[in-house]
């Protein structure tokens, strides 16, 4: 309940603030390295957990033909993001409700990036994000694997960007790769870390430092540690029975972990100015270039 509160204690303070600085949602984007290290299951627990709080969420399938968000709820949609597109709907269309009424978007199939498309396309896909941006607290998109100019262009835009690894070397030597490439391409970012599956919370750590260090080093860069997951049989048991995990066993390890890194962002995190948001980052990216 304290956390509602403050969560509404903030919109008030927004609105209060005047009516020439409109506020819009915090972007953020969940990326890894490679499959199988739970970055769906993160971001779709993430944003329960932020919904819980009194958070208003809204959680986009970008792993568009291998989306699985709605899979792990158990829920079968009718329409995608790709629908909207090509049906040119609002996407209030398209938008569902989840379980604790979590509003998300369904991934789809048919093509292989929405950032792809003609310069029309792309103008109404912006004007989309637009009409629900000052809707919710936050905006969560839930990255595919593939790295296109368009993708990157897409995440410019993003306010922070979540990394998923797991202590695996090659998990983290995947990771590590798509910072680099993300690094390079100019992608600024706040760039955090959650290490998942981890036998225990120094293994968690020391994972982060060791990444960090590298970062640091080569890449000149400092990544922000979020957070660590322990290794949990209940994530699995949950996937099985397509029940969230943070809402199936909220006492679990697993869960314990998500909610920890959820009060530290929430904590550290605040909405943007709609000036500088990331519709008009989107515009400057795609439609000015």
């Amino acid at each position: 309940m304290n956390d509602q509160a403050a969560a509404l204690r903030k919109r008030v303070a927004a609105v209060k603030h005047g009516s020439n600085q409109r506020t819009e949602a915090k972007t953020l984007a969940v990326i890894s390295g490679k499959g199988g290290v739970g970055k769906s299951n993160f971001s779709l627990n993430f944003s329960l957990s932020l919904q819980e709080k009194g958070y208003r969420v809204l959680l986009f399938d970008m792993d568009i033909g291998m989306g699985n968000i709605d899979v792990l709820m158990g829920i079968a949609s009718t329409y995608t993001i790709v629908d909207m597109l090509e049906n040119k709907w609002p996407i209030q269309r398209v938008i569902k409700q989840g379980p604790k009424g979590l509003s998300y978007i369904a991934g789809g199939s048919g093509i292989t990036s929405l950032f792809e498309w003609k310069q029309n396309d792309l103008h109404y896909l912006i004007d989309q994000f637009n009409s629900v941006s000052q809707d919710y607290d936050y905006l969560i998109f839930d990255m595919g694997a593939g790295m296109t100019e368009g993708v990157i262009a897409f995440l410019k835009a993003m306010d922070d960007m979540v990394l998923i690894t797991t202590p695996e070397p090659t998990s983290i030597t995947d990771c590590y790769a798509a910072l680099k490439f993300l690094h390079l391409y100019g992608v600024n970012a706040s760039f955090k870390m959650v290490v998942n599956k981890s036998l225990s919370t120094k293994e968690g750590v020391n994972t982060y430092e060791r990444f960090n260090q590298a970062a640091k080093q080569f890449l000149k860069c400092s990544i922000e540690l979020l957070g660590t997951i322990a290794e949990d049989r209940c994530v699995s048991h949950s996937v099985n029975s397509q029940v969230p995990f943070i809402l199936q066993y909220p006492k679990g390890s697993a869960s314990q972990g998500i909610k920890n890194i959820v009060n530290q962002y929430a904590t550290s995190s605040s909405t943007r100015n709609h000036s500088v948001g990331f519709v008009a980052k989107l515009k400057k990216l795609f439609l000015e270039r």
